[in-house]
């Protein structure tokens, strides 16, 4: 008598849920697929005991004929593919046919339907049961009831009913975000939690992310053959300690990818610390062809044809945009679903006119070069503004507080810079600019700067001394515990040279050269920059203020300093009218 025999049906259905079904987010999950699937514009959660109890999913798609109602809790039975082309090329949340029969194998499911050509609904209970006529004006109501009340080991894994209705509720979020179109309401226990009214993107992103996160983010809308980027892209002001507010969708499928994770991560690497992780909202579109979906069983992983070329387009495209120089940031919403937050409004204002007392000082001052002092910033622009010009998104300096903010003055109110942040910025983008171009501008100093240095460091300036001359340096021993430092970028010639040398040779000494050139050229440029950039507490001219305000708004990822710290901040003359109480 043979050992091997055919499992019995309900037990492999068990099995295959137990790829489905994790917890009562993924029944909701495949539940709110099948509602959109079937051209819902309404959908109403009701869960109880954080959906472990009770999940009741209302809809006013086209409904399931009765002659189908039987099939829809049948294993492979589906009405979203025909063949392999149609597997192929699926574009639908749903096509294997597995999650109401997965779903019935482990909980009680009821569905209850009605199209619009039929007299009335009907209802067919799961465990066998048949189908019977019900009342319902339209649509489907699904109820999953008792999950896992016939393996209760399963049952044990279960968090308790807060953790798995907050899971429950970043399923609909997700959602929400990928269908704006669609009107949600979500209940819990009898309570009403969520209610999202149909809605364009932007008001749908603000009502499932909230108000912080706008004025942060930078839109995008990109296509490169039949591939399209779009959506908001968070500056590392509105950086995470978590992946938390990370959403990707292909195709409208939110997505957990490993390669789409990799390039947004490298596309913020150059401007956000490294302990914290970037938020965004994004929509990858392609040729269905051009993806798998058909991966797992949760449909949340995808394989790409190209994957490099996915790859490098995902991360040029975020690098593009959050790199995108201040002066260039418009207030126009490109197609689509994306479109650009209010805080860069400013540089679509009204000019200033040269009556007031900050634009006659740029106009004084703006044409006078600030040079000669690498530890200063450059000259600024030689035309001054007139009264039909348009105001520069910075505006004009008025003071410097404590040696370390300038305060501006710009047509939506107030700017506070921090001007170490903001030179530390430019001056890493030069340098990186620099280098990129061929052999870095130097200057040699007229007396050799000798700096005593211990016998590691004495070590790494002979080792390394290729390296150190690649990035613009020339020095060499000068004894048993000396530095001669005879030439150094030019950029940094005004800067601590004590202080930087000494940082520099660290950073040699922790990491091998072939590293520090390869992968650790920028930091090792940010930690040029950061100790070449103006100090804190240096007094400014209005002339040098200015100069470093028009630096920045044509300067790459101006928006942050090189530690992902923010450079500027704007205060509207609302939120300055509200700071005094004026207008109550």
């Amino acid at each position: 008598m043979g050992i091997i025999k055919p499992l019995p049906d309900l037990l492999i259905s068990q099995i295959a849920a137990g790829e489905v079904v994790e917890r009562p987010a993924s029944v909701l999950k495949e539940l709110l697929e099948n509602s959109l699937d079937a051209g819902a514009t309404k959908i109403d959660v009701q869960l109880e005991e954080g959906g472990v109890r009770l999940i009741r999913v209302t809809d006013d798609g086209g409904g399931i004929a009765a002659d189908d109602l039987p099939l829809a809790l049948a294993r492979h039975a589906t009405s979203k593919i025909a063949s392999l082309d149609d597997l192929e090329r699926v574009a639908s949340f749903g096509f294997r046919g597995e999650a109401l029969a997965s779903i019935a194998a482990v909980a009680r499911v009821a569905v209850t339907s009605r199209q619009s050509a039929q007299a009335h609904a009907y209802r067919l209970r799961g465990e066998g049961g048949g189908v019977e006529p019900a009342a319902l004006n339209g649509g489907t109501v699904i109820e999953v009831a008792d999950l896992y009340f016939n393996t209760p080991a399963r049952r044990k894994f279960l968090k308790s009913d807060a953790t798995e209705y907050a899971h429950c509720d970043e399923v609909l979020r997700r959602m929400a975000l990928a269908r704006p179109d669609v009107a949600f309401s979500l209940g819990h226990n009898g309570s009403q939690k969520r209610r999202l009214a149909s809605a364009d993107f932007p008001h749908r992103a603000r009502d499932i992310i909230g108000d912080d996160f706008f004025p942060q983010a930078r839109a995008l809308d990109e296509a490169a053959g039949p591939l399209r980027l779009s959506g908001l892209a968070a500056l590392p002001a509105y950086s995470r300690a978590g992946r938390d507010e990370q959403y990707f969708f292909v195709n409208g499928r939110f997505v957990r990818d490993k390669l789409l994770a990799h390039a947004a991560r490298q596309a913020w690497a150059d401007i956000l610390h490294g302990a914290r992780h970037p938020a965004y909202v994004l929509f990858l579109e392609l040729d269905p062809a051009g993806v798998d979906v058909n991966v797992h069983p949760a449909k949340t992983e995808v394989r790409f044809r190209d994957a490099r070329g996915i790859h490098q387009f995902v991360f040029h495209a975020l690098q593009r945009t959050l790199a995108t120089p201040l002066a260039a940031a418009g207030n126009e919403a490109p197609a689509g679903r994306v479109f650009v937050p209010a805080a860069y409004a400013a540089s679509r204002q009204a000019g200033l006119g040269v009556a007031e007392p900050a634009a006659r000082a740029y106009m004084e001052f703006a044409r006078a070069a600030f040079a000669g002092d690498a530890n200063a910033v450059s000259p600024a622009p030689t035309s001054a503004p007139t009264e039909d010009a348009a105001a520069p998104l910075l505006g004009y300096a008025i003071a410097q507080l404590h040696g370390i903010y300038i305060l501006a003055q710009n047509a939506a109110g107030l700017v506070l810079v921090d001007m170490h942040a903001a030179h530390e910025r430019i001056l890493y983008e030069k340098l990186k600019a620099g280098l990129d171009a061929g052999p870095p501008a130097t200057q040699a100093l007229l007396v050799p700067l000798v700096i005593s240095a211990s016998p590691a460091e004495l070590a790494v300036v002979e080792e390394q001394a290729s390296t150190l001359a690649g990035l613009g340096f020339d020095m060499a021993a000068a004894g048993p515990r000396e530095i001669a430092v005879r030439r150094l970028p030019a950029l940094l010639a005004g800067g601590n040279v004590n202080e930087l040398v000494r940082k520099l040779l660290q950073d040699l000494a922790d990491h091998p050269a072939s590293r520090v050139v390869e992968a650790r050229r920028n930091e090792l440029l940010a930690t040029m920059a950061c100790h070449g950039a103006v100090r804190a507490h240096r007094a400014l001219g209005l002339m040098e203020m200015n100069a470093l305000l028009r630096q920045m708004e044509a300067t790459e990822r101006a928006d942050q300093c090189n530690h992902g710290r923010p450079t500027w901040v704007q205060l509207s003359m609302a939120e300055l009218d509200r700071l005094f109480m004026r207008g109550r």
